[in-house]
Parts: C-alpha cells; sequence; structure tokens
C-alpha cells in the first residue's frame, strides 16, 4: 500500500488515478487530499480536478516520462545504486566551477554522454560542474528555465536514474555537482499548478508569472519551494544549488524565503555529514545575501557577480553598448577587482539610478563572489549568442582568463569557453503548441529589434538548427591555438591550486596597478604579480621577477617586463 497526497486547495474534489483506476481522495483541513492505495513502485498516476476528464501531473511528480503534460511516474532513488559513499564534499568558496547545459555539451545531450567528459574536466583541474537547469520542461530541447514541474527530471536528458549516474560519476571523480535551480517563474507550457492551488502571485517579472511567496495561502508555496531544493540536494546528493535570478522573489515577510532556504540547507548539511552550497544569480548588488545570519544577512554561500564579468569585458573587448557602459576603463576594472562590486551605492546610467551597495571586504571574503568571463546569460542573451571568442583574439582570451583565474574570487567557467569554441550558445526551445512557438520566436525578433538589430539577422529559437548550432565542437579543442589556450586554462587553474599567494581571500590584502593610456594592469597577490597588456602594442611594465606562466614570451629586465600586444605573464618576486 502506498499513500498519495497532494495540496490542492481550489478544487471541490480530487480523485486519484493509478493506472487508469480511480479512487477517491480524503480532503484534510490543511488543503491535502490523500488515498492509500495498491501500486506498483514505478506506477503512473496523476489526478482528476472536479468534473474535468484530464489527468493532471503531480506538482511534486518524481518522474514524468512521457513529457510535463502526461501522467506522472512514481520513482525513488536506488540507494543500493551509489557508488559515491566516500564522497565528503566541499565548499565551493575557492574552487573552479564549470557551467555546462547536458543538452548540447555533448552531441547526444544525454546526462550518461556527459559522462564521457568528467576524465577531461577533472584533468583541466575543475572542482565543480554547474549543471543548466534540469527539471522537466515542455519540449525536447531549451534551456530549462521554463520548467513547470520542478520536483522531476528532463526526461530525454536521461531522467531521474540519469541524474543520479551522472552525480554519482562526478563523486566518483571527486567533482562536485551543482544544480540550476528556478524558483522566481514558471514555464508557458504545461503549467498545471495554478489549477491545484494558489501558486501564482499577482505580479509578473520579465519571465512570466511571479511565484505566490508573500500573500495568503503561501506558506504551502514556500513550502514547495524549500522542499524542491532540499530534495536536488538530499535524493541526487548535489552538492549545492545555483539560485536563478533571487531578485525576482518578491517576498515582503520577516525572514526572506532565501534565508530560511539556508537555514534548512544547513540543517540537512549537518545530517548527510558534508558541505552544502547555495549560490545566487542576483542583480541586485546587495551583500545580505552572503553576509551571516548572525550578522543580519541571509547566509548564502556565494553570488553571481555581473559586475566583475562586465569590468573584464569591456576592458578587454572595448563594447560599451548597454549595461557595459559604465565599464570599459581600467580605472573601472582596478576598482572592481579591489572591491568586489563597481556599483556599491554609485549611479548606474543602464538603470538612470543608484545601484547596488559596499561591501565589507575585512568581514566577507572575496570567494564568496563569483567572476567569470562569460555565462550562458552573458552569451546567449546576446542577439546572435556569440562567444566572446567569436569576437576577441586568442591573446585577449588569454587575458581574461588571468584576470579571472588569477584572482581571490570564486572562479566559474561556460563550457568551451577554455579552448574558445567557436560555436554560438543561442536561445533555442521546442514548444509544442504552434501558437507558443511563433510568439517565442517574434518576440526574441522584436526584443533585439527594439535595441537595433535586423530581425532578420535573429535566429528563431524554435528552428532546431538553432539548437544544434549550439551543440560543442569537441574536435577543436586539440587544434592550432585552440589547444594552446585550454593548455594555458589548465596551467592557470593549476597554478590558483599550488600556489598559496592565490589561496588568499582577503581582497584589502590585493593591490593593482595599472595605467590607462599605455593599456596595462598589474594584479599582485603577495609575491605573485599577474601582468597584463590589454593593447595590440609591446609595452613596458614597471614589475619583475620569475616567469611563472605567460601567453607570448614576455621580456624581463631588472626594473620592468616588455609585454607583447594582447598577453599576460604571471611574475614571481624574488626573495628578499
Amino acid at each position: 500500500m502506498r499513500e498519495f497526497a497532494v495540496w490542492a486547495p481550489k478544487p471541490a474534489v480530487v480523485r486519484l488515478d493509478v493506472e487508469g483506476t480511480i479512487h477517491a481522495m480524503t480532503r484534510g483541513d490543511d488543503g491535502w487530499w490523500r488515498a492509500t492505495v495498491e501500486a506498483a513502485p514505478d506506477a503512473r498516476y496523476g489526478y482528476l480536478l472536479d468534473d474535468d476528464p484530464q489527468v493532471l501531473p503531480d506538482p511534486r511528480s518524481p518522474r514524468q516520462p512521457e513529457g510535463v503534460h502526461a501522467r506522472s511516474q512514481l520513482w525513488e532513488p536506488a540507494a543500493t545504486a551509489r557508488t559515491d559513499e566516500h564522497w565528503d564534499g566541499r565548499s565551493v568558496e575557492g574552487g573552479v566551477i564549470y557551467e555546462l547545459h547536458i543538452g548540447t555539451f555533448t552531441p547526444e545531450g544525454t546526462f550518461d554522454s556527459a559522462v564521457e567528459k568528467l576524465d577531461y574536466l577533472v584533468d583541466l583541474g575543475i572542482d565543480f560542474v554547474e549543471l543548466m537547469p534540469v527539471n522537466a520542461f515542455s519540449g525536447t530541447h531549451g534551456w530549462g528555465y521554463d520548467g513547470v514541474l520542478w520536483y522531476a527530471v528532463h526526461e530525454p536528458y536521461g531522467g531521474p536514474d540519469g541524474l543520479a549516474r551522472f552525480v554519482d560519476s562526478c563523486h566518483d571523480r571527486g567533482l562536485g555537482v551543482l544544480i540550476d535551480a528556478v524558483f522566481n517563474h514558471l514555464g508557458p507550457s504545461g503549467n498545471y499548478l495554478p489549477r491545484y492551488g494558489p501558486y501564482l502571485s499577482r505580479g509578473s517579472n520579465p519571465w512570466g508569472e511571479s511565484i505566490n511567496i508573500a500573500g495568503p495561502d503561501s506558506d504551502e508555496v514556500r513550502r514547495y519551494i524549500i522542499d524542491c531544493a532540499l530534495r536536488w540536494m538530499r535524493d541526487f546528493r548535489a552538492d549545492g544549488l545555483r539560485l536563478d535570478a533571487v531578485h525576482a522573489l518578491v517576498d515582503t515577510t520577516a525572514i526572506h524565503i532565501l534565508e530560511e532556504l539556508a537555514r534548512e540547507t544547513e540543517a540537512l548539511a549537518q545530517q548527510l555529514g558534508r558541505p552544502l552550497s547555495l549560490i545566487a544569480e542576483s542583480d541586485l548588488n546587495d551583500p545580505r545575501l552572503i553576509t551571516p545570519r548572525d550578522k543580519g544577512g541571509y547566509g548564502l554561500t556565494a553570488q553571481w557577480n555581473d559586475d566583475i564579468h562586465h569590468a573584464i569585458h569591456a576592458a578587454v573587448s572595448g563594447e560599451r553598448q548597454g549595461y557595459y557602459a559604465d565599464f570599459g576603463s581600467l580605472a573601472t576594472l582596478a576598482k572592481t577587482l579591489r572591491r568586489g562590486f563597481f556599483h556599491a551605492g554609485t549611479y548606474s546610467s543602464f538603470r538612470r539610478r543608484r545601484h547596488g551597495r559596499p561591501l565589507d571586504t575585512a568581514e566577507i571574503p572575496a570567494t564568496r563572489l563569483l567572476a567569470y568571463t562569460c555565462t550562458h546569460d552573458q552569451v546567449g542573451n546576446r542577439a546572435l549568442g556569440d562567444r566572446p571568442s567569436q569576437n576577441l583574439t586568442f591573446g585577449q582570451l588569454a587575458i581574461k582568463a588571468a584576470l579571472v583565474l588569477g584572482s581571490p574570487y570564486t572562479a566559474m567557467l561556460f563550457m568551451g569557453e577554455e579552448w574558445a569554441s567557436t560555436r554560438p550558445f543561442q536561445f533555442f526551445s521546442s514548444h509544442p503548441e504552434p501558437e507558443l512557438a511563433r510568439a517565442t520566436a517574434e518576440g526574441r525578433k522584436k526584443e533585439f529589434a527594439d535595441h537595433g538589430w535586423d530581425a532578420d539577422e535573429i535566429p528563431d529559437p524554435q528552428d532546431p538548427q538553432t539548437f544544434y548550432r549550439s551543440t560543442l565542437n569537441w574536435d577543436e579543442a586539440d587544434t592550432g591555438e585552440h589547444a594552446r589556450l585550454l593548455g594555458v586554462y589548465r596551467d592557470l587553474i593549476a597554478l590558483r591550486r599550488s600556489e598559496p599567494d592565490l589561496a588568499d581571500p582577503w581582497l584589502d590584502h590585493l593591490s593593482i596597478d595599472y595605467d590607462e593610456q599605455h593599456r596595462w594592469i598589474v594584479v599582485h597577490r603577495g609575491r605573485l604579480a599577474i601582468a597584463c597588456n590589454l593593447g595590440t602594442e609591446a609595452v613596458a611594465v614597471p614589475v619583475h621577477g620569475e616567469v611563472v606562466l605567460a601567453w607570448d614570451e614576455p621580456t624581463v629586465t631588472a626594473g620592468h617586463t616588455v609585454l607583447p600586444g594582447h598577453s599576460f605573464t604571471v611574475l614571481r618576486a624574488a626573495d628578499n
């Protein structure tokens, strides 16, 4: 016998369908409906609401073998299949994270095919694999941010068993696993939650209707979110979550849902006996997210930092459009690297208002901020989905890598950047509903046409070729300059691990020199100096020492080092 339970305060009658047999359910005062019936461990089931004949999937469905519009299927993690009992875990702080999209990481686009590339990631020096959302969404391929059944694993990737095998395989190799979780909105196709109860608020955000986390009857909705988050870490043994766009979680209660989630995640970590990490994606530049709770913060482990990305990218590439307008100078780059945020209560021309709050660099280590040269957003949300490698020289890409991996911040790579993949990462979807498919394509074209792009140049998200174009070409990694850049990434990560000065997490210990006119910048980390020439011509930089690593050979004299154009050099000062 098995108990089925569903929170459904909205309908007057809820019935349970198990393999086509209908069972009555009993409603409790809390809005939960329950029934105890015979069911096989892999039974297909769903719910009938009022007199509607459509069998709806379980809001907490563990598996959707036929997609998000069909019946759910029972699934339990197979403890006997585990191979990672030895895994003790680790915090993400100070590590190197590798963000990837399962569907385009390999031509096969599955968890099992991704496992075949894990030894490559170990050789590269990666500490954590971060999966873009793997929750169930409508269609066969997409970015995953339009999930509608948050508890289920996208079946075309391999379903829950495939994810469990992937996590096991990562842990067997000493790799941690982070999962991107989206709790700020639901996708437009297959969202049946409003039929069950008040899951949505009256507000909205740029991606859809907002979630009811602070309105009437929101306690169970909050529980739905927190239980889902804990499930990824408990049932699938993930080592943490990346929380998508937390600035869109509108919470007016006294205890913010992020604080509540952080507290329960810490309790689960103690129960499991291994660290668990929560990483926020936030547009707020608000250090409260990563400030400990006993000091008035939410107590999250870390957060993405777009200011560092913008400062590095704008300085190296020269781009100034949109949100890059306030960035680009070496002074801005130096300030951002030294202080964590560029906008910290300062005026943002892009937002046309003050933005951000200062980071207390004496209290919060730099390892609680993530630095990166690109992400799925910073590539895929460009009009053509073009990577920096499609517009910059290999030397410029090497400079960006040196600034990120030589920094005190927790570092993150986006799949393929380490060999300068020439494949774009474009926005793609596969909505099965013709009207929704058309609206998605037209909306994408209009969005960029409003910013001056020719609408005919914008890739159609629904065109399967947009998806296929975004799949990595692994043959590039072993050829020419691609292989050379890959070697430099590998060496930078190894240096980050082996040099004690690069493990210092405190920004107050970091110093920076730069010359705006001659386009050089030097980041000092103890005895190490990361010197970068962002210009095209060779330049003399007033730093010298033993060359530890370089892109293009520098000339070192007693008083300075001559760096070729678009190059970097890591130098170690001589002992006194």
